[in-house]
């Protein structure tokens, strides 16, 4: 018992880590496993039987592969305009002294904190005063998301320039580098990877968003809001297929970064 004990006892974080992953990824190995799930019945949530028949045919749900497409291009132009608009934020709150700088940094997290109903709702109203209120759809899902990611990116980035040595800047200088050199050659390969992350969180953020989406999406159908209405009819399997797919993707991202960061500091 003493050594089980002790055993116990150095190892006790490790333990609450493995539970705790367990936890996490319970709900993701379900999808993996409901992926290749054939339904009993329209509204079954039990595995009845294996089948490939999913995979090979994942548009067979009418509007399914209309209403991915839909989040995957709202997902990208969210990432690149929020991303390139954020990451010149953070720049100018980190390098640079200006009046207001403590309440613009006030306003950024004011989104990350506020209710996404808030949100939603503050943007559908700003929307309809505007006369927009009979346009809903793409693009004002579009402005909603860039909103949205827009506080998550400038973040990020501006934890990875506040860890930077602007030492390194200097020496590039001294050594007859011009400014926009030193940016380039030194600067920015050592924000990229903040860069990266943040673009990254912003399309997760946006590709999964259901509530904003919702208020201000009119007519258009995102993914979430696909699931959300198959779940009141039916739930196609190939709901999971998907989520087996993006979960697939984001994995073969995390590992292809750290193998690629561990090839640089070999």
């Amino acid at each position: 018992m003493t050594r089980v004990g002790h055993w116990f006892g150095r190892n006790v974080v490790m333990l609450v880590a493995i539970l705790v992953l367990l936890y996490l990824f319970a709900p993701i190995a379900v999808v993996i496993l409901m992926s290749f799930n054939q339904p009993a019945s329209k509204l079954s949530y039990t595995f009845d039987g294996f089948t490939w028949d999913n995979w090979q045919h994942p548009c067979r749900p009418l509007g399914l592969c209309d209403a991915v497409s839909t989040s995957l291009r709202i997902g990208l132009l969210a990432t690149v305009i929020a991303t390139a608009l954020g990451t010149l934020m953070a720049f100018a709150m980190v390098r640079h002294r200006f009046r207001g700088r403590t309440t613009a940094n006030l306003f950024i997290f004011l989104p990350m904190a506020s209710p996404e109903i808030v949100l939603g709702s503050s943007l559908l109203a700003l929307f309809v005063s505007s006369g927009f209120g009979g346009q809903l759809g793409f693009w004002t899902v579009l402005i909603a998301h860039v909103m949205f990611c827009l506080s998550f990116v400038v973040v990020t980035v501006k934890a990875r320039l506040a860890g930077m040595d602007l030492r390194l800047e200097q020496a590039a200088m001294d050594l007859y580098a011009t400014e926009w050199q030193a940016f380039w050659r030194i600067t920015f390969p050592l924000v990229l990877p903040g860069i990266v992350a943040a673009a990254l969180l912003s399309f997760s953020l946006s590709f999964d968003d259901f509530i904003i989406t919702n208020l201000n999406a009119g007519t258009t159908v995102t993914f979430p809001m696909f699931v959300w209405g198959s779940a009141q009819r039916d739930i196609p399997p190939q709901i999971n297929v998907v989520g087996t797919a993006m979960f697939l993707l984001a994995l073969l991202l995390v590992v292809g970064g750290e193998l690629t960061r561990r090839r640089r500091t070999r």
